[in-house]
Parts: C-alpha cells; sequence; structure tokens
C-alpha cells in the first residue's frame, strides 16, 4: 500500500491527537510505521497540547490570505487591457493603459483585468490601489510585462530615514506596487519631498490614527479580549492592536522571551529597532458579546498595563486585491552595489490585507517579492529568475501572519558583480508570524536582518546556502522568541542561519541535516540559556509532520 505526503501527514496529526486525548497513540503509530520512515519529534507533541502557547514554537495555522484558504477569489472580469489600448507587440509602452484599465476596476468597486498571452512593453510602474481589484494574466509562461524603467527613474532618489547614502528602493517599492491610493500617494509625495517617509499602517509620521478602545490585559494565544467600549467595533471591522513599550523596555524582552537574557540587553542604542515601536498588529474581529471581542487569530503577545494597549484606527487598507498569471520581466541591468538599488523591483504589497500573487514569476529584478506593512496576504507559487537579486524575498516594516508558499529562488544566469549582496527570505523589523513554507532556494539564505523578527515559520524547504544575511546593529536583535526551522534540506551543509539553537531565544530547530560554520560566524545576542530546542538534527526528510505550517492547519 502506498502512502500518500497528505497520508504521512495525517498519520502525524493521529498521533499527536492520541496524546492531546490522552488515548493510546500505538495503533496510529503502528498504521504508520511500517511504510513511514518518519519520525515525529518530540516537541511536535508538546506543541500539540498548547498550540497557541508553546514556548518555542509559534501558532501559525491561520497565517495568509482568509486564513490560509486554499482558494482565492475569482471576481467576475470587468476590463481587458486590449480595450484601453494595449498592444501586445513588446515595442508600444502598454502601462498607461494597463493603469487605466485597473482604474476602471477600481470605479466599479472591483472585479478581474485581463491581460491575454503577448510582450507588453510598460514604461511605468503599475499601481493597484482599490480593494478587490484582480490583475489576471493568462499565466506566467504566457503573459509578460517589459519593464523598460526603474523606480528611481520614475518617482526619484528614495534616501533612508535612518541617513547615509542608501537607497531605499533597495527594499521598498515594486514596479506592481498593491497599495491603497491614499496611501501610496502619500508616500510619494513624501518622497519626492526628499521627507523620508514610514511605510507602515499609520502614516508618513506614524500619527494618523485614533484610539477606539482600550484593551484589559489578556495572555499570548487568547482568543478574545475584554475592551473598555465596544461601541465602536462590530464583527467584520479591521483594527489594530497597539502596544507601545516602556522606559524599560519590558515589551521588547518579552517579544525576546522574556528572563535574564533580554533583561540584561542593552537596548537603548538600537535607535532602528526601537523606531519600529510601537508594535502595531492588524486583525479582523469576528464578533462582538459585550465587552467581549473576538479575534480572526490569536494574540501575537500578551497584552499588558504598562505598554498601553489599545484598539485603533488605521490607514484605509487595501484588501480584497490580486496579481495572478504573469511574468513581469524588468530590462536586464548590473546588479547594483550593496543598498545603492535603482528599483527594477518585483512586486510589492503594502499596507494590504488579505492580499495575494498567485503564479507569478519575476526576472532581472533588484528585489523580488515584498511585504512592508502588509498581513494575512499569501504569495503563491512565485519565482525570482535572471540575473540576480538583493533581497529575492522581503518582509519588513512590521508585516505580521503572511504565508509564502511553492516558490523558488532560480540560480543566477550571471555572475555576481563585485560588491553586490544576495539575501535570501528575508525578514525584520518586528515582524512575526509570518510562514515560508515548500521552497526551493537555488541560491540564498535565511536572512534575519536584525530588527528582532519574532515567532516566524521557515518549513520544508531546499536550500543551497550561499547567500549571507544582512542588518544594521542600531537595529537589535537577529531573532526574537518563537523562531522555527522545520524540515529544512541545506545541499551544500554551509549552517548560516539555518540551526538557530544557539542564536535565537525560546526557538526550535527541527529536521535539519548536519552544518557546519563558514566565515559569518553570529553570536548570540541574549547571554545565558537560550531555552531553545534542537531535534532530529542530522537527518533529512525524516521529521513528521513533514510541514510545519500545514500541520498546524489541519490540527
Amino acid at each position: 500500500m502506498s502512502i500518500t505526503r497528505r497520508g504521512l501527514l495525517g498519520s502525524a496529526v493521529a498521533v499527536a491527537a492520541a496524546t492531546v486525548t490522552g488515548g493510546p497513540a500505538t495503533a496510529a503509530t503502528a498504521v504508520a510505521r511500517p511504510h513511514d520512515p518518519g519520525r515525529v519529534p518530540t516537541i511536535w507533541r508538546e506543541f500539540t497540547r498548547t498550540p497557541f502557547t508553546h514556548p518555542q514554537i509559534p501558532y501559525v495555522g491561520r497565517a495568509g490570505h482568509r486564513g490560509g484558504s486554499a482558494r482565492f477569489p475569482r471576481r467576475p472580469v470587468v476590463a481587458d487591457v486590449r480595450a484601453y489600448g494595449a498592444v501586445a507587440d513588446g515595442t508600444t509602452d502598454c502601462a498607461p493603459a494597463i493603469n487605466r484599465a485597473i482604474a476602471a476596476a477600481g470605479r466599479a468597486g472591483g472585479g478581474t483585468v485581463l491581460i491575454p498571452p503577448g510582450t507588453f512593453r510598460i514604461d511605468d510602474l503599475i499601481r493597484i490601489g482599490h480593494s478587490n481589484v484582480v490583475l489576471r494574466g493568462a499565466g506566467s509562461d504566457r503573459t509578460k510585462l517589459y519593464a523598460t524603467r526603474n523606480l528611481t527613474e520614475l518617482i526619484g532618489v528614495y534616501g533612508s530615514r535612518y541617513g547615509g547614502d542608501k537607497s531605499s528602493w533597495s527594499w521598498a517599492g515594486g514596479l506592481i506596487w498593491l497599495a491603497p491610493t491614499a496611501r501610496w500617494d502619500s508616500l510619494v509625495a513624501a518622497i519626492k519631498d526628499k521627507a523620508w517617509p514610514f511605510e507602515g499602517w499609520t502614516g508618513n509620521k506614524r500619527d494618523e490614527w485614533e484610539t477606539l478602545t482600550t484593551v484589559a490585559p489578556a495572555t499570548r494565544g487568547s482568543w478574545s479580549v475584554t475592551v473598555a467600549d465596544p461601541r465602536p467595533l462590530k464583527p467584520g471591522r479591521l483594527v489594530l492592536l497597539r502596544l507601545a513599550d516602556d522606559a524599560d523596555h519590558t515589551l521588547l524582552e518579552h517579544m525576546a522571551g522574556g528572563g535574564p537574557g533580554p533583561e540584561a540587553y542593552y537596548w537603548d542604542d538600537k535607535t532602528k529597532l526601537t523606531s519600529y515601536v510601537p508594535y502595531e498588529w492588524p486583525v479582523r474581529i469576528t464578533r462582538v458579546r459585550g465587552r467581549k471581542v473576538t479575534l480572526e487569530r490569536p494574540l501575537p503577545l500578551d497584552v499588558r498595563p504598562e505598554w498601553d494597549p489599545r484598539l485603533t484606527t488605521h490607514v484605509e487598507p487595501l484588501t480584497g486585491s490580486g496579481v495572478e498569471g504573469l511574468t513581469l520581466e524588468a530590462v536586464e541591468t548590473p546588479q547594483s552595489p550593496h543598498l545603492l538599488d535603482k528599483g527594477y523591483n518585483g512586486v510589492v504589497l503594502q499596507c494590504a490585507y488579505d492580499c495575494w500573487v498567485d503564479d507569478v514569476t519575476v526576472r532581472h529584478v533588484d528585489n523580488g517579492f515584498g511585504f512592508v506593512a502588509a498581513s494575512a496576504c499569501t504569495l503563491r507559487r512565485t519565482r525570482v529568475a535572471g540575473r540576480g537579486s538583493h533581497h529575492p524575498y522581503f518582509c519588513r516594516e512590521g508585516s505580521h501572519d503572511n504565508l509564502v508558499e511553492d516558490f523558488t529562488i532560480e540560480q543566477r544566469t550571471v555572475p555576481a558583480p563585485p560588491n553586490t549582496q544576495l539575501h535570501g527570505i528575508n525578514v525584520e523589523g518586528l515582524s512575526s508570524y509570518n510562514v515560508w513554507s515548500r521552497g526551493d532556494l537555488r541560491m540564498g539564505t535565511f536572512d534575519s536582518h536584525r530588527g528582532l523578527p519574532f515567532a516566524n515559520v521557515r518549513t520544508d524547504i531546499t536550500v543551497d546556502n550561499n547567500g549571507r544575511h544582512g542588518g544594521d546593529a542600531s537595529a537589535g536583535p537577529l531573532f526574537g522568541a518563537r523562531f522555527t526551522h522545520w524540515n529544512v534540506r541545506v545541499t551544500n551543509g554551509r549552517a548560516g542561519l539555518m540551526k538557530i539553537d544557539g542564536l535565537a531565544p525560546y526557538s526550535a530547530t527541527v529536521g535539519l541535516n548536519e552544518v557546519t560554520e563558514f566565515d559569518q560566524i553570529d553570536v548570540p545576542d541574549f547571554t545565558g540559556d537560550l531555552h531553545s530546542r534542537l531535534e532530529l538534527y542530522g537527518t533529512t526528510d525524516v521529521v513528521r509532520p513533514r510541514n510545519l505550517y500545514e500541520a498546524q492547519r489541519d490540527l
């Protein structure tokens, strides 16, 4: 009898479920073991008993668009770009026509904009600024957008708000840019005025929000909170949970797992890190009963009075929009020196919630796919190809609960020029509860770019680990608590942020083949016992469940 991948997963879940209920696990084990060489680690059994509050593994079973929904909405077709003047001849600038079609769909309240097979030249960026608008090609192997200009040419020089001569196009903006229109307009205006903005949910100066209600103390993993005033709240409303730090930085300590190590860490000079606080977590309300408010995901952190917890407003978000079935190919130019990217960037989701990208390839880009203050979004069947990228995937500026699955970073087609850098799948800036699942990194690395990212999962990934991580010292620790690497296959045996039990506090490395250090050797940011777990080290693809995200979703 053959055992399918889902059957193996089901067997592991059955074992865990028996443990939860206190019943015997022997029956499920007996079914799985004769045919399944995999092994169920102790930490998985522990997790199933306390899935929302486990000390090392985060609960990410609701990550992604609509809680990880397997299907994206099929919105009615409202426009074909050819009706607005687009021509698939590879020479006519079709960006105005495509953007006119997208704008028409937005005015209609949403719908699908079709791009037929062929090559469409674009001399400007493509913007999706209205909710429920989907840009759909005929498939990544049939529809191509050929981009001839970069974001520096199209918008202007974008300096860093942290100073220096760095280009923020090295980590922001896309030639396909999904962001609410008002938010995009304010960002571009600030860039043109050289008033380098914050890029998140509450405006360029982080001041475009109002308090809806304060929140009573609650614990991480709770699905509901008690509020002082429920009147502004209703089911379906998207709100921000806002947590400010105190003078002793106890919120940052909590994100790092708490205890002597984080308490002894010196936070005050980590100016880039502290600029990310308050922590802002977007979430939809599912039910209001009296003063009890139920959320669509469990709380990512404790809610304590000293952090002034409250639910607030935010900029108008982009929701329900997507890009599907196309390739974005930039004109091939040499990769720029490190941090001086001109902005031949791929697809970016910013201030977006419940949006998606499916079956999209980007080629010859500086930076591939990005989350910038984006949450509950899904990238599925995406691919980065061509001459090599700085950040093939980046996740920053407080992006949470996103899912990247079935993704590929191809080997570069030309050698890397001097003074360039390759990262891989990046996460930084207090981003939390994001998942990278079923990936094939033919180059790159697991890039924590500092900024205390916490509670993120990388699972069921093969990587030729030849990139390097980055991050400014003022951005603070590489990792916060509950960072998990699960079933990772390193083809060249190089460590470099693969095995993280000696670096990440209250975290887990499970099912990793043996790796060795190379010249970028990191030391832990926190002293003392990190309380991290290492199981099934030195194995390849034997851990069951094979995919931590899928197992959590199914469980």
